[in-house]
């Protein structure tokens, strides 16, 4: 009788906790947010802790690191967005490139911003803010450019061999224009494919315009050059716009993010932070006329 009357005991407070766990809207999962999920609490939470933590690639002039400071252009949209939702310390976070998006998801950081193309097969992982930039293409070879190469069909007919970032789009890029994967070679950075390109263990490297223009410019390397007469490939993906990352589950903090950076748009201040990083404030201007969700579906090509 003892033992009957035990389990009975156990098996109401056992009930009893079941029906604490859960709130009147049915939400079981022990989330502060407004449908119970982390993800739609993380902007409060960054609000009341004043600090978003960003990862970004060091790539310049998009998100880079120098004296211990954070500096590019994505990250100083970033900060400008994030200073207007009462955020004023943005915590930077150094990956490679190819480690953002999975860092992302992981909750290791909050956005990740380093100008990062939007495409269709990223917008499967990640949900991007609206467009803050326009970029096209550029290309580096050793100096004299020995094998001739303006365009990545060039590198697809000549058989030359060409290094780039691991993860970056310029990959999938020169395959279009029929490099072979064989003729590829990728590593961890931008500094690593000069050096591959100086030693002769690569014919070129390609990147984004800026990116590659502007570290050859930093670099004061004479035994590399950047291809001024370069021909932008007719394929999709090619203008780029880059945007700021966000996890799926996050959908109030992006949300509040666009609203921010529409305003720093329409009133100058992300052209002006463009020119000061750079950029050309009509070419690399963000596209008036494209939406994140139209590049996520294809539908601007």
């Amino acid at each position: 009788m003892k033992k009957r009357l035990a389990v009975l005991i156990f098996t109401a407070l056992m009930l009893i906790l079941a029906a604490c766990s859960s709130d009147d809207s049915g939400d079981a999962s022990g989330g502060d947010g407004d449908s119970g999920s982390d993800g739609d609490s993380r902007l409060a939470k960054i609000q009341d802790k004043g600090t978003v933590t960003v990862g970004f690639a060091n790539e310049k002039p998009y998100g880079y690191e120098e004296d211990g400071e954070l500096k590019g252009a994505a990250v100083d949209i970033a900060t400008a967005v994030f200073k207007e939702l009462g955020v004023d310390d943005v915590e930077g976070h150094l990956s490679d490139y190819d480690q953002l998006i999975p860092g992302l998801n992981a909750g290791k950081f909050d956005v990740i911003t380093s100008g990062m193309a939007i495409n269709p097969k990223r917008c499967e992982n990640v949900d991007f803010g609206e467009p803050e930039m326009t970029y096209g293409e550029g290309l580096i070879v050793p100096a004299g450019n020995p094998k001739d190469l303006h365009s990545y069909s060039d590198i697809a007919e000549t058989g030359a061999s060409v290094t780039i970032m691991s993860g970056a789009t310029e990959i999938e890029y020169v395959k279009t224009e029929g490099v072979e994967e064989g003729q590829i070679q990728d590593v961890a950075d931008i500094p690593a494919t000069f050096s591959a390109v100086e030693s002769g263990r690569a014919d070129a490297t390609t990147g984004t315009e800026m990116t590659v223009k502007m570290a050859l410019e930093s670099a004061n390397n004479d035994n590399l050059e950047f291809v001024e007469d370069f021909e932008q490939p007719d394929i999709e993906g090619v203008p780029s716009y880059g945007a700021a990352a966000f996890n799926p589950d996050n959908e109030k903090l992006r949300e509040a993010y666009n609203e921010e950076l529409a305003k720093l748009i329409d009133d100058g201040t992300v052209a002006d932070l463009l020119e000061k990083n750079g950029y050309n404030p009509d070419t690399n201007a963000p596209p008036e006329d494209k939406t994140t969700e139209a590049i996520c579906s294809g539908e601007k090509y």
